[in-house]
């Protein structure tokens, strides 16, 4: 699995990222396919179809931010790493502590674009 440095010397991958695509739109745009009419304006088409996004995971103890590489046949998590102390605070305050995977919040993101120089 990459990490955080990874990801920032590989600019293919930077270039793939979809920093709009949540959770739950790839399920809407994945894996329920009759419906992304009613959801957003993206469809797939074939399993080339390929959407990178990032999540962050609070079921454990401390956040892990993973990028996944979502298409129709599956979700691979591509790289994992952990939010800094002030960033994840700020974070698990906004979704009230509660367990669950989550879009990042627009300072997570902000911190993630100054952490890969974009």
């Amino acid at each position: 699995m990459l990490g955080l440095e990874e990801i920032k010397n590989d600019l293919d991958i930077i270039n793939m990222i979809d920093w709009e695509m949540t959770p739950e739109e790839a399920v809407t745009l994945y894996l329920e396919w009759g419906n992304n009419w009613s959801h957003n304006k993206k469809f797939v088409k074939s399993k080339s179809d390929v959407s990178y996004y990032f999540v962050v995971n609070t079921w454990e103890e401390e956040p892990v931010v993973y990028l996944i590489r979502r298409n129709s046949d599956e979700a691979v998590e591509l790289a994992s790493f952990r939010m800094p102390e002030d960033v994840k605070e700020g974070f698990l305050e906004s979704v009230s502590y509660n367990p669950g995977v989550y879009p990042l919040s627009s300072e997570a993101r902000v911190w993630l674009e100054g952490e890969l120089n974009l």
